[in-house]
């Protein structure tokens, strides 16, 4: 207070000292409050480099120092604009997984405060993974939805396990798809779930090894009435029928939430597909879409669905069985469950069923039973002659009929692109 100097010497003398301080510092949120500290007294010419970076995009791949990490994390966090969503390829070029770890460690404060945190096929490994956990658990009520798929996580999914488990936690979304998850990554998800069960809507394990113990033990918390999970996707986990009896269980004890469950790339056969349809059938199942395609399903298969449908047919909108050794027998046992009037099926989809004219006249027959729900239908890539086609193509142009889109051409690259979309 004595000093006899003007204040702008002394600002300048602070700004250079705290910009000292910055570069040295490691940790994110001491570099926070000093850049406030820069803000308060007039200089931004940290702050106002990285904005530009940020508005040009050339972060990405950006060779920054720790100081200018910090003010990429200052200037998200101060934003006027809600954090809805983190995406960590916004900021790294290119799959090097040290460089990208390094980089979601200085950014875990902007995580925290993300409403969606989009890691797909960054190279997480379990390092990465405690790193996030530990930050979540700092401040779980934010985070909505979590993308860690393609990342070889293995079960350190159990680090996640605390925050999910969190009361505070209001998770809705998340997946994990091809992560390298098994039956011990689904019990500690499904305790975690158990001590939270109200707030995850959609869960995508698809492509794990989780097997029909890894189902088995997720089934315990989706039987729990106060599990509110509405989509679940199981697509090549190695499923096979006692996967499907405990989905069917699950169904039973709990019915009215899940609406859409994919199993599509399991080797369900017939059998698998009967004890599912066990829980389809019952009148309080909700579920609007399901998905079995590449599933081993054959004609038997086909006549337990038309029985579920007719069973409870109000409220399955698509089904998907692409992919499957139907073959015409599979369609006419199919459309016994279609032509009940009070069937809702909006779209189906048979792309490589082995099918011909004989199952073309089954649905079109099917289809002028009940005439007013079937939206979209695929018969690509089956064997249809003239009258085939020509049976169902007539239903598109006939004004009884809400048929609006109809694919039996055999452009193989759309159809490929279809059927292994899992």
């Amino acid at each position: 207070m004595t000093m006899k100097r003007s204040s702008s010497d002394s600002n300048e003398e602070t700004v250079e000292y705290i910009k000292k301080n910055i570069r040295t510092i490691d940790s994110p949120e001491k570099s926070i409050n000093l850049f406030h500290c820069l803000n308060e007294l007039g200089d931004h010419s940290l702050v106002e480099e990285i904005q530009q970076y940020l508005k040009s995009g050339r972060i990405k791949g950006a060779n920054l120092s720790s100081s200018q990490w910090s003010a990429v994390v200052f200037v998200l966090l101060t934003s006027e604009e809600e954090l809805n969503e983190f995406r960590l390829d916004k900021f790294v070029k290119g799959k090097n997984k040290a460089e990208n770890m390094e980089v979601l460690q200085k950014l875990l404060p902007v995580i925290k405060e993300s409403r969606s945190v989009q890691l797909s096929d960054c190279g997480v490994t379990d390092e990465g993974c405690a790193a996030l956990a530990s930050a979540l658990r700092s401040n779980p009520s934010h985070l909505r939805h979590l993308n860690l798929s393609l990342n070889k996580l293995g079960d350190s999914v159990n680090l996640l396990s605390d925050v999910l488990q969190n009361p505070d936690c209001k998770l809705e979304i998340l997946w994990l798809r091809y992560c390298g998850v098994t039956d011990e990554g689904c019990a500690a998800l499904a305790s975690a779930l158990r001590s939270n069960p109200s707030h995850l809507r959609e869960l995508s394990l698809s492509g794990n090894k989780l097997r029909d113990l890894g189902v088995k033990r997720l089934c315990a918390v989706l039987e729990d009435p106060h599990c509110k999970l509405e989509i679940l996707q199981l697509s090549k986990c190695s499923v096979i029928d006692e996967g499907c009896a405990a989905l069917a269980s699950a169904l039973r004890s709990n019915p009215s939430h899940l609406r859409e469950l994919s199993l599509s790339g399991n080797q369900l056969g017939d059998s698998g597909v009967k004890r599912l349809c066990a829980g389809l059938e019952d009148p309080h199942c909700k579920l609007e879409k399901l998905w079995l395609s590449d599933c081993g399903v054959t004609d038997e298969g086909c006549a337990a669905l038309a029985s579920a449908l007719r069973s409870n047919p109000s409220h399955l909108r698509e089904l998907n069985l692409s992919g499957n050794k139907l073959g015409d027998l599979g369609v006419k046992r199919l459309c016994a469950g279609l032509e009940d009037p009070h069937c809702k099926l909006e779209i189906l989809l048979l792309s490589y069923c082995g099918v011909t004219d004989e199952g073309c006249a089954a649905l079109a027959s099917a289809l002028r039973s009940n005439p007013s729900h079937l939206r979209q239908l695929d018969l690509s890539v089956n064997k249809l002659g003239d009258s085939g086609v020509k049976l169902i193509s007539n239903l598109k142009d006939d004004p009884h009929y809400k048929l609006e889109t109809l694919n039996y051409s055999c452009d193989f690259k759309h159809v490929q692109k279809k059927k292994f979309d899992l």
